[in-house]
């Protein structure tokens, strides 16, 4: 599964660096001031979601922690099918410490045709 590989790599990354501000891995246009913001994104392999894979949990769990692990209001953005919202939101809840510092919001999106899953962290708008 060099899914889980490639996923892990980028969260212990943005991990070693201290949090820092990661570009999007998306080659298509975005607006730079939206790119520059994001802490990471990731996209969720259909078939791991489907399977509800534990790798993939432990993978959205480490999203949750390194979300609280901001120093600035932070919000995580899922970008999925409506069913599976109840199960990627628990996940990246497990990851949140119980006495967190940092204001957290969790915003669903539901996927659209040919829209990748994804998980993104960024400081919240305006905040």
């Amino acid at each position: 599964m060099k899914w889980v590989a490639s996923l892990f790599a980028i969260v212990v990354a943005v991990a070693v660096t201290g949090c820092a501000p990661m570009p999007a891995a998306s080659t298509a246009q975005i607006d730079k001031q939206a790119a520059s913001a994001e802490i990471v994104r990731f996209e969720i392999p259909a078939d791991a979601l489907g399977a509800r894979d534990a790798q993939l949990t432990a993978i959205l769990a480490k999203a949750g922690a390194l979300a609280a692990a901001q120093k600035q209001p932070t919000t995580i953005l899922v970008t999925a099918l409506a069913q599976d919202f109840p199960y990627l939101n628990q996940a990246i809840w497990k990851g949140v410490p119980a006495r967190h510092t940092v204001r957290l919001s969790l915003e669903n999106l539901t996927a659209g045709a040919r829209q990748p899953y994804s998980v993104a962290i960024k400081p919240t708008q305006g905040g």
